[in-house]
C-alpha cells in the first residue's frame, strides 16, 4: 500500500473515532434537552432554579431545585478542598520523596483504590463513618454533607494522585539537576521548577478527579442524608442533584411533570459540570502559560 494512502487511512480512522465520540455526546445532550425542556411550559424557569421547595407529588407540585443545586455545589467544594491537596501532596511524595521500594508498594495500592466500586465506598460511609461522626460530634445523624464530601474525596484522591504522580515523574531530570546545581534546595526545586513544569498534567488530574465527584450518584444517595433543604452547617443532611434523579426517576410517571422536572435537573447538572470543566481548563491553561514563562 502506498505510504500516503496509508497515512490518509490512519487520519480518516482517527477522525471517524473522534467524530463518533462527539456525535454520541451531541445525541445525549439533544435527548436530555428534549426530555427536560417541556417542564418550563407549565413551570416558570426562575421558580424552578431558585425555588426552595421540592414536593413533586404535592397538588399542585413544587419543583424548586435550589436546595439540590446548593447541595451539589457545597458537596463538590468540600470534597475538592479535601481531595486536591491530599492527591497532589501524595503525588509529590511518591514522585520526589519516597524511596523506589516504598513507591513500588504504595502506588499500586493507590491505583487499586481507584477501582473500588462506588457502592462499596457508600457502604463504608453509611455503616462505619456515619456512626463515627454521630458519636464524635454529637449530631442527630452522620448522614450529612461532611460525610458525602469525605467519601467523594476518598473516591477522587486516587485519580488525582495517580495522574499527578505520572505528570511529576515525567518532568525531565535535567531541569531538576540544573536547579540543584544552582544551589536550590530540594523543596525549592519542587516548588519552583517541578510543579510549574508538571502543572498541565496536575490540572488534568484535578479536572478528572473532581468531574467524577460532581456526577457521582451512588455515594451521595447513600450518605448525604437525602434532605432537600439548604444546609445550615457542614453537618446538615443534603440532597445533591444526582441523588434526587436516581432516587425518584423510577417512580416518576413517564412523560409527566415529575419526569420532565428530573430531566430538567439533569440539564442543570450537565451545565454545572460543563461550566466547572471550562473554568478549570481556563485556569489550568493560564497557570501553564505562567509556569512556562517562569521556566
Amino acid at each position: 500500500m502506498d505510504r500516503k494512502l496509508k497515512e490518509k487511512c490512519i487520519r480518516s480512522a482517527f477522525l471517524f473515532t473522534a467524530s463518533t465520540s462527539i456525535l454520541v455526546l451531541a445525541l445525549i445532550m439533544i435527548f436530555l434537552f428534549m426530555e427536560g425542556l417541556p417542564i418550563f411550559q407549565d413551570y416558570p424557569p426562575l421558580k424552578f432554579l431558585f425555588g426552595h421547595e421540592w414536593y413533586p407529588t404535592a397538588d399542585p407540585p413544587d419543583f424548586g431545585i435550589f436546595p439540590l443545586l446548593v447541595g451539589s455545589i457545597l458537596v463538590t467544594a468540600a470534597s475538592s478542598a479535601l481531595a486536591i491537596p491530599l492527591g497532589v501532596m501524595t503525588a509529590i511524595y511518591l514522585a520526589e520523596i519516597a524511596r523506589p521500594r516504598v513507591r513500588g508498594y504504595v502506588k499500586p495500592v493507590v491505583e487499586l483504590l481507584a477501582a473500588l466500586p462506588s457502592v462499596v465506598i457508600g457502604f463504608f460511609g453509611m455503616v462505619l463513618f456515619a456512626p463515627f461522626l454521630q458519636d464524635m460530634f454529637d449530631i442527630p445523624t452522620g448522614l450529612n454533607l461532611f460525610n458525602a464530601a469525605v467519601m467523594l474525596a476518598f473516591m477522587s484522591v486516587p485519580t488525582i494522585c495517580s495522574i499527578s504522580e505520572d505528570a511529576i515523574f515525567s518532568v525531565p531530570k535535567e531541569l531538576k539537576e540544573a536547579s540543584l546545581a544552582l544551589g536550590a534546595t530540594h523543596w525549592e526545586t519542587i516548588r519552583k521548577v517541578i510543579l510549574p513544569a508538571s502543572l498541565s498534567g496536575i490540572s488534568t488530574a484535578v479536572i478528572l478527579g473532581m468531574s467524577r465527584a460532581i456526577g457521582e450518584t451512588m455515594v451521595v444517595l447513600m450518605v448525604a442524608g437525602g434532605a432537600a433543604m439548604v444546609p445550615s452547617s457542614l453537618f446538615s443532611p443534603v440532597r445533591p442533584m444526582p441523588a434526587s434523579i436516581a432516587a425518584e426517576m423510577a417512580e416518576a410517571p413517564f412523560r409527566g411533570d415529575h419526569y420532565y422536572a428530573l430531566f430538567a435537573t439533569g440539564i442543570v447538572l450537565f451545565l454545572f459540570t460543563m461550566a466547572f470543566n471550562i473554568v478549570a481548563d481556563t485556569i489550568a491553561n493560564k497557570h501553564k502559560q505562567v509556569g512556562a514563562a517562569t521556566l
